[in-house]
């Protein structure tokens, strides 16, 4: 099985747009249907250029002075550029973007600007409902991977309710403070701490 690190783990393959030349009613109709707040835009080669929130149409659809000129579109509602993620990206940098820009969701791109999804708060909430069981699963593949030989280290993993606890020996050469580091890097641990001795 695979385990989610990366956006492209974890997002929404499918996904509505608007065309540049969108009508609002036709935005807003889309909105409604499939429960989103905002939509991406796509220019004409299919790259995303801007979004679409409930905010922009409630912001920027004349009022009753009257002033609008023309059809209201997607290309005139939209905010711009687009903050977007390549699928590649990690789940923590995804967070720190919407987090960032108080955002709900994020248009997913690959190499050439064009969507393959989108990634939302909820989306990347769920690694936290990984079970105990996978997470010491995980724990113990980073570690014998990336920093311990098999037979080198004595290492007991347990988790509970997300919060990894190392116990055991380490081999002389692999430091504590990095083996909490790569376990706290492991999607869905809430903490972790260490009742390691040494070799």
């Amino acid at each position: 099985m695979k385990h989610p690190r990366t956006v492209d783990d974890v997002m929404t393959h499918a996904m509505v747009s608007a065309r540049l030349d969108a009508p609002v009613k036709e935005i807003v109709q889309s909105m409604r249907r499939w429960g989103v707040s905002a939509v991406p835009v796509l220019s004409a080669e299919g790259r995303v250029v801007g979004v679409v929130s409930e905010a922009d149409v409630l912001g920027k659809v004349p009022g009753e002075d009257g002033d609008g000129a023309g059809p209201v579109t997607a290309g005139s509602l939209m905010s711009a550029p687009a903050v977007t993620v390549p699928r590649g990206a990690t789940m923590a940098g995804a967070a720190r973007l919407m987090g960032r820009g108080r955002l709900k969701r994020l248009p997913v791109v690959d190499e050439e600007g064009r969507p393959v999804g989108v990634v939302s708060r909820g989306d990347l909430l769920k690694v936290y409902l990984r079970s105990d069981a996978e997470l010491a699963e995980d724990v113990r593949h980073e570690l014998l991977t990336h920093l311990i030989a098999e037979g080198d280290a004595a290492l007991t993993v347990r988790v509970t309710d997300g919060v990894v606890t190392l116990a055991g020996r380490l081999p002389p050469s692999v430091s504590p403070d990095l083996a909490l580091r790569l376990t706290r890097a492991v999607p869905g641990v809430v903490d972790a701490a260490a009742e390691f001795t040494t070799a």
